[in-house]
C-alpha cells in the first residue's frame, strides 16, 4: 500500500514545525536543568527559607516540564516523522542516521531529567551543583552537532573551522564552570570574613 502524494507545501509545514519544535524543546532543557542546579543548592540555606525555594524549584520545574518542555520535544519528533515521509531518501543517508543517533540521546537526556525532577523533589538526589552544570552542557554539544549534520548533510567539516568550532563550545563549558567556581569560592570567602 502506498501512501498518498503529500501536498508540496506539507514539507514546509513539517520543516516550520520541526524548527519550532526543537526551538521550544532545547531552551526547556536548557532551563530546566539551571532550575535543578539552584534546587540543589538551595539545600545550603537555612529553614524555612530553604523549603520555600525548594518547593517553589518544584513547581517550576514540573511547569517547565510539562507545559515546554515534553511538548516542544513532541513537535520536534511528530514533525521530523512528516519530514521523513516526505523524504523517505534521507533515511537511506549516513548524515540521517548520525543525526538520528543523536535525537536518541537527546531522549535519554530528556528522560533522564525527569528522573532527576523526581529525585529533588523526594529529596533523594545526589548530583552536586557541579555536576549539574557539566550536565548542563551536553544539550548543547549535541545542538551543535545536529545543527552540523543537517546544515553540511554527507559533506561533513573535518577542517580548522570544525575544530574552531568545537574548540568554542568547549571554551565557553569550561568558562561556566570556571565562574561557577569563581563563584563559589567568592562567597565562601565573604562568609569566613564575615566571621572573622
Amino acid at each position: 500500500m502506498t501512501l498518498p502524494a503529500l501536498p508540496p507545501e506539507a514539507y514546509l509545514w513539517f520543516k516550520t514545525l520541526h524548527i519550532v519544535g526543537v526551538v521550544v524543546w532545547f531552551a526547556g532543557l536548557f532551563y530546566l536543568v539551571r532550575l535543578f542546579i539552584y534546587h540543589v543548592e538551595a539545600e545550603g540555606l537555612e529553614d524555612p527559607v530553604r523549603s520555600a525555594f525548594q518547593a517553589q524549584y518544584a513547581l517550576m520545574e514540573r511547569r517547565l516540564a510539562g507545559i515546554i518542555t515534553t511538548p516542544g520535544m513532541v513537535v520536534a519528533v511528530v514533525m521530523a516523522a512528516g519530514l521523513l515521509i516526505a523524504q523517505p531518501a534521507w533515511l537511506q543517508q549516513g548524515w540521517m542516521h548520525a543525526k538520528l543517533a543523536v535525537v536518541v540521546a537527546l531522549l535519554v537526556y530528556h528522560w533522564f531529567c525527569y528522573r532527576l525532577m523526581g529525585q529533588l523533589s523526594q529529596g533523594t538526589c545526589r548530583w552536586s551543583g557541579r555536576q549539574l552544570r557539566a550536565l548542563n552542557e551536553l544539550p548543547t554539544l549535541m545542538l551543535v552537532l545536529v545543527v552540523m549534520l543537517v546544515v553540511f548533510k554527507g559533506q561533513f567539516p573535518t577542517g580548522a573551522a570544525t575544530w574552531f568550532l568545537v574548540a568554542l563550545v568547549v571554551a565557553m563549558a569550561g568558562s561556566i564552570q570556571f565562574y561557577a567556581r569563581w563563584r563559589r569560592l567568592r562567597l565562601e570567602q565573604e562568609v569566613l570574613a564575615g566571621g572573622a
